[in-house]
């Protein structure tokens, strides 16, 4: 039986990752959450699943989108009837905008708790972390004045790209702070956020912990997170909430110095973990220890 080939297509992955996002129904619930105008062709679900496939085949430019898919013959498989022109950068910049109104913290959470009910993912341990991102070009006055800063904001706040502590070394260049907690089996991101540049590592854990456990998921034991999150309200708030919290006690702490001073002191601690060297020149590596409980303020 002979075949007749029309076209053939580079379709390459994007068929698994469409795949993936028709089995969360990401379109079907940013479609939830975004207006609807019938004037549109091109709905708000069905644009970011293009964005996705855009961004995950390499290229980010918003004009690029729709050809760039036409190429890959990915565009009948996005929504019926719908043609490579309807995806051009006006109308995708239309619906950016409207994610952000929409407040992107919701949208992403909603995604991320369908992932975890779709995916059956257990949530016992969540692990907050965070980094900068750094940007190039000039970008509007960050400062504002007292009296803009004292208005109740309308609205989403964009984040304001400024200068600071640059964890990838570029301290010459604006960023902003990326925030972000994910679940502990499969790393999987449930909660966001996007801060001004110059907010500190301090400031910002206390806020994420309480937005990770606003998010009410069942089975949740604690949190993992680094040494910023040890302070008095975090401590407080997860006392509060009966979860755990593991990190690292800064070493300005009273109560870290205490403990480095007993420890020595001890004729032996028993072994809690070991693994091999490193390399076949290293030796077996063990570290020793035990649990201490110990009296600390919280608010």
């Amino acid at each position: 039986m002979a075949i007749t080939v029309q076209q053939i297509s580079p379709v390459a992955h994007l068929p698994l990752i469409l795949g993936m996002l028709r089995k969360l129904d990401v379109a079907g619930i940013i479609d939830g959450l975004l207006p609807r105008n019938p004037a549109h062709v091109l709905t708000g679900g069905r644009g970011v699943d293009a964005l996705i496939l855009a961004i995950l085949d390499g290229h980010h430019a918003l004009y690029k989108v729709g050809s760039r898919l036409e190429e890959r013959g990915m565009v009948p498989l996005l929504q019926s009837g719908l043609e490579h022109t309807a995806l051009h950068d006006y109308r995708l910049g239309q619906i950016l905008d409207a994610l952000f109104a929409a407040n992107l913290n919701r949208v992403f959470g909603a995604v991320a708790l369908r992932a975890l009910e779709v995916y059956a993912l257990p949530t016992p341990w969540l692990h907050q972390d965070m980094t900068t991102i750094t940007l190039y070009g000039a970008y509007e006055e960050a400062t504002r004045s007292d009296a803009q800063a004292s208005q109740a904001p309308v609205g989403p706040v964009p984040p304001r790209p400024s200068y600071g502590h640059s964890k990838d070394g570029h301290d010459d260049l604006t960023q902003v702070l990326l925030s972000l907690g994910v679940s502990s089996d499969g790393g999987l991101p449930l909660r966001l956020g996007v801060r001004d540049g110059n907010t500190s590592d301090s400031t910002e854990t206390p806020v994420a912990i309480e937005e990770c456990l606003a998010l009410g998921l069942e089975g949740v034991r604690g949190i993992v997170a680094e040494s910023k999150a040890y302070c008095t309200r975090t401590l407080g708030l997860c006392l509060e909430k009966r979860v755990g919290l593991i990190t690292l006690v800064p070493r300005t702490c009273a109560v870290r110095q205490e403990l480095e001073a007993w420890g020595p002191q001890q004729e032996a601690l028993p072994l809690l973990l070991e693994k091999p060297g490193r390399t076949r020149q290293e030796s077996l590596r063990q570290w020793h220890g035990q649990s201490v409980i110990r009296r600390v303020e919280v608010e």
